[in-house]
């Protein structure tokens, strides 16, 4: 695991950067680039950044790494905010964003229908280039949250949550997300802190301690390092 702690403002351009690079680099070895992205705030400003890069878009595909189960176009869902800050600005093709389908009612059967989109486009076991990952004040990541079923997949590379946080979610299993060629961690804010300190300790109690860490990077602001910047 790399670590590096950079002032607030200029964590979303490093993130841009670090992606764009690899799309560039897989693009060139292996024909096209495979990001999954989490929800939140800082992966927002991370993709508008990227629009601004030397990016290969006609060869990039976009995944999601969790969703809410909420009607489209709610702003709880990050598919509406991946479609803002994305696809609203950059060439990337329409049909290369893969939503996670929680519309449909029966969620065990949507997740298996992830999967095999999955299977069909990124190989058997599927292998992402790059998965986007953030850290919550109790440690979860995607939405692996504490104590859910879900940690506990091992044979699926898509699960089902139960209510967290007002709503129901599905997510890519550790199984799905340790077989990335790369993690990119964004961490921000002070109610990080004593997270982003077991996760670099490599603590497995907390959810995001059990994602594979040697081909992690984290990018933290100061704010998460109990740092004054």
């Amino acid at each position: 695991m790399t670590f590096e702690v950079l002032a607030p403002e200029s964590i979303a351009a490093k993130a841009a950067a670090i992606i764009a690079a690899d799309a560039r680099d897989a693009v060139a070895t292996r024909g096209r680039f495979l990001l999954a992205v989490s929800g939140g705030r800082s992966p927002w400003e991370m993709l508008r950044a990227l629009v601004h890069e030397d990016v290969p878009w006609n060869n990039v595909h976009v995944y999601q790494v969790d969703e809410r189960v909420a009607p489209a176009g709610d702003p709880d869902r990050n598919l509406t905010h991946l479609r803002e800050s994305l696809l609203s600005h950059a060439p990337l093709p329409p049909d290369h964003i893969y939503p996670m389908p929680v519309e449909v009612p029966d969620l065990q059967m949507a997740a298996a229908q992830y999967a095999a989109t999955l299977r069909a486009t990124a190989g058997t076991p599927p292998v992402l280039d790059l998965a986007h990952l953030g850290l919550g004040p109790d440690g979860h990541t995607a939405s692996l949250v504490p104590g859910d079923p879900v940690l506990e997949v091992s044979d699926a590379d898509v699960g089902v949550t139960a209510i967290y946080m007002g709503h129901p979610r599905m997510t890519l299993t550790y199984p799905m997300l340790n077989r990335s060629r790369r993690i990119l961690w964004l961490v921000t804010g002070a109610d990080k802190v004593e997270a982003l300190r077991r996760l670099r300790a490599g603590d497995t109690s907390i959810p995001g301690g059990r994602i594979s860490r040697k081909q992690a990077d984290v990018l933290a602001d100061f704010a998460a390092v109990g740092q004054a910047q």
